[in-house]
């Protein structure tokens, strides 16, 4: 593809009526919580004579003159039943909508712009007949195989979850965890070690009833050297808006402290770090993440709250929670955090729940891995040799990545520095997807960013909890009682993979060879492999990124189809979007437009 053709590709993509214009929305989308419905398509859009005599010409041009027939009447005059004024096509949610509060995941302020109104979609390909990870259960087990597994295995076969020992190891290739802090040197006159310090705080919050207060008290006592840099307006800002449903917050603080330090019995071999250009996993189970991310709240790990450039982990993303605490002068961000804390309280009180009026389905008592996957540039697809036809695809303006797409490869609408601004002000979909399912944060203690051909793949995580909104609008609603089966490894039929897109600051740049290629390539990375269920997936990288909704629609067909899966895609509400990739697809597929000879 010339420079010259970017401006053809560009030129197939454009839409009218606005459709295509992003805006200064965000790139990441917003995830679910929105009413379903699978067959939401409705009936097939009426075909001209013209058109179907058009179509036939297709299958004898070449992609540079099919990208300009794309221009015309085939992609820019859908045939809508009565107009209606439509916002961009971006991940960000309509703001006006009204809520359906009557399905828990019903939000219509997310995942999507202001639709415009009665475009018919003709039929999409049935979700129902789409793989999931159910249909790949014997396959799907050997990939725990070379992981690094924090369990014996040999007690998780006769049911039993117990940490698998090895000597412990404090070295640039593992987690520095808090217990192994090295203690001083200078014996005769040794304070007591960073380990010994935090546990006495710790204790302390055990006995009783805690405030707020006690546990910021507990915090710096062991982070001495941040005082006066840290602060926790945002945790207090949260325990000044408790409701009702949240006021066992005196109660909870002991229960994570106590959790917290059992971390020395939970985790009793190292953690490597998943760097970059390695091909590692780990599988740990979820009372050992659980205790990782009471610390993490807790803000024992050492050595990683400096992350100025050429410190020790500023090629990692924060763990501590401090940067979640802390004042923000915006009052709305201030808002947000303390709606996120929200969230998180309610995964600490699941993980703590010892009531026996817990749904034993939804007891977080499995295990999750995590797998950073890297695929050298030799072994990368030739774009331009490849001869498969798009796959099926199921399209839909209802509906949403996390529920329609249950069991299906689940696409994180990542940052390089995986979970993004969860632990910061960020709120949009991966950070909300984070906070849905907390146990996803523990992937930042040890997942270095991502380079160009990397992903990572998380299995088996637990959904917490129901969100509603987006940015400056989310809140949490409420628990998910999480029932989704779960494999012979007890994880959870639920796989997402971290893929991050570009972020186009000229939107023009989005169109050369040279970006399509880096998209094309990341894509792949994250739906190669086994199982080859479906992926659900939609706006990657649009919005804020500045993403041509319909060229990354595309292109993670192209990479879908090389990878050999299908695709379930979610317009988060847009119809017109929802329209328009359908019939670019219809032509494609109808004219059997391979992946090779679109791009030449």
């Amino acid at each position: 593809m010339s420079q010259q053709d970017s401006t053809q590709v560009k030129g197939c993509l454009n839409q009218t009526n606005n459709s295509g214009n992003t805006g200064g929305q965000s790139s990441r989308g917003e995830p679910k919580n929105q009413h379903s419905s699978t067959d939401s398509a409705g009936k097939g859009a009426t075909t001209t004579e013209n058109e179907r005599e058009e179509k036939k010409h297709l299958s004898n041009e070449s992609a540079e003159k099919m990208a300009k027939k794309a221009k015309s009447d085939e992609f820019q005059n859908p045939k809508p039943t009565h107009s209606a004024s439509g916002e961009s096509s971006s991940n960000r949610p309509s703001q006006g909508a009204p809520m359906d509060t009557s399905d828990p995941f019903s939000d219509a302020s997310s995942s999507g712009t202001r639709p415009q109104l009665g475009i018919q979609l003709g039929p999409t390909y049935p979700i129902k007949n789409l793989k999931t990870m159910q249909n790949f259960s014997t396959e799907f087990d050997k990939k725990l195989i070379g992981h690094i597994i924090m369990l014996d295995m040999t007690f998780f076969q006769r049911g039993v979850i117990v940490p698998f020992q090895r000597t412990h190891v404090w070295d640039s290739k593992n987690v520095k965890l808090p217990h192994l802090y090295p203690p001083s040197h200078n014996k005769s006159h040794a304070p007591p070690s960073r380990w010994e310090a935090t546990c006495h705080a710790l204790r302390k919050l055990t006995k009783g009833s805690n405030s707020i207060g006690d546990a910021e008290t507990a915090i710096m006592s062991y982070n001495s050297t941040n005082k006066g840099k840290w602060t926790f307006d945002a945790l207090y800002l949260y325990g000044q808006r408790l409701h009702t449903v949240d006021n066992n917050l005196h109660l909870l603080i002991p229960k994570m402290a106590k959790l917290a330090l059992e971390l020395p019995d939970l985790i009793k071999q190292p953690i490597p770090l998943l760097r970059q250009q390695q091909n590692q996993a780990i599988t740990m189970s979820q009372q050992q993440i659980s205790s990782l991310l009471a610390n993490a709240f807790f803000c024992t790990f050492p050595h990683r709250n400096d992350t100025k450039p050429g410190s020790e982990y500023s090629n990692f993303p924060t763990i501590n929670f401090s940067s979640l605490f802390a004042n923000e002068k915006d009052p709305a961000k201030l808002a947000q955090k303390a709606e996120k804390l929200r969230a998180i309280f309610h995964y600490f009180n699941t993980v703590t729940n010892e009531s026996h009026d817990q749904d034993p389905a939804s007891k977080p008592d499995g295990l999750v891995s995590f797998e950073r996957i890297s695929i050298p540039s030799s072994q990368l697809p030739d774009w331009n040799k490849q001869k498969m036809p798009l796959r099926n695809l199921h399209i839909s303006s209802e509906g949403s990545i996390e529920k329609e797409g249950t069991g299906m490869l689940q696409v994180d609408f990542a940052c390089k520095y995986i979970g993004g601004g969860v632990l910061k002000s960020g709120l949009v979909q991966e950070e909300i997807l984070f906070l849905m399912s907390p146990e996803l944060i523990v992937a930042r203690l040890f997942t270095e960013k991502l380079a160009d051909n990397e992903c990572l793949k998380i299995t088996g995580p637990q959904m917490y909890s129901i969100t509603s909104g987006y940015s400056k609008t989310f809140s949490w609603v409420g628990p998910y009682n999480d029932c989704t089966k779960r494999d012979m490894w007890k994880r959870r039929y639920r796989q997402i993979v971290a893929i991050d897109a570009l972020d186009f600051k000229n939107p023009k740049e989005q169109y050369t060879q040279e970006n399509i290629k880096r998209e094309l390539n990341k894509a792949f990375v994250g739906f190669h492999g086994k199982p080859e269920t479906a992926i659900a997936t939609g706006n990657w990288g649009c919005g804020a990124f500045n993403g041509d909704p319909k060229l990354k629609a595309l292109i993670q067909l192209m990479a879908a189809a090389v990878a050999e899966r299908d695709m379930a895609y979610f317009t988060f509400r847009n119809e017109h979007l929802a329209y328009e990739i359908q019939r670019m697809h219809e032509i494609l597929t109808k004219n059997n437009v391979t992946v090779g000879k679109y791009i030449h």
